[in-house]
């Protein structure tokens, strides 16, 4: 069995957060959600559990980070094409979020740009040249 990767988040409100992820392109699993949290699948390794402030709580003791002030993480998805990118941030922007809170990199063999969720959780997302990431890091 692959590793999975649960992704929690903090969430102020749970049905905007939830319908935000579906709108980016994440499905619901019902089976790991009720009404302090909801588990959203972005592929068959890639979840984001987005768990209300009281719910969160209860699996940590130190203060929750706003998001929309300071940062604490960024996480990051790839996508086939530079084309999937940016189609990516605008079905975000589209959503409800922010575009490109972190500056956009485009250096040829990589491209990446990113968009804040609605509690201001930033995803970036890249693409990276098959051939470049099949050689390593270029040469300096």
């Amino acid at each position: 069995m692959s590793k999975l990767i649960f992704i929690n988040l903090p969430v102020t409100d749970l049905a905007r957060s939830i319908a935000f992820y579906e709108a980016v392109g994440a499905r619901k699993n019902p089976n790991f959600s009720d009404d302090t949290a909801a588990c959203m699948v972005f592929s068959e390794t890639i979840h984001a559990m987005l768990l209300t402030h009281d719910k969160f709580r209860q699996f940590t003791s130190k203060p929750i980070v706003d998001a929309k002030t300071a940062c604490e993480v960024l996480i990051c998805v790839s996508e086939a094409s530079r084309e999937a990118v940016d189609a990516a941030v605008e079905k975000a922007v589209a959503a409800g979020g922010a575009p490109d809170p972190t500056p956009v990199q485009d250096y040829g063999f990589m491209y990446g740009r990113s968009y804040e969720d609605p509690d201001g959780h930033v995803w970036e997302v890249m693409w990276m040249d098959p051939a470049a990431a099949a050689g390593g890091p270029p040469a300096a």
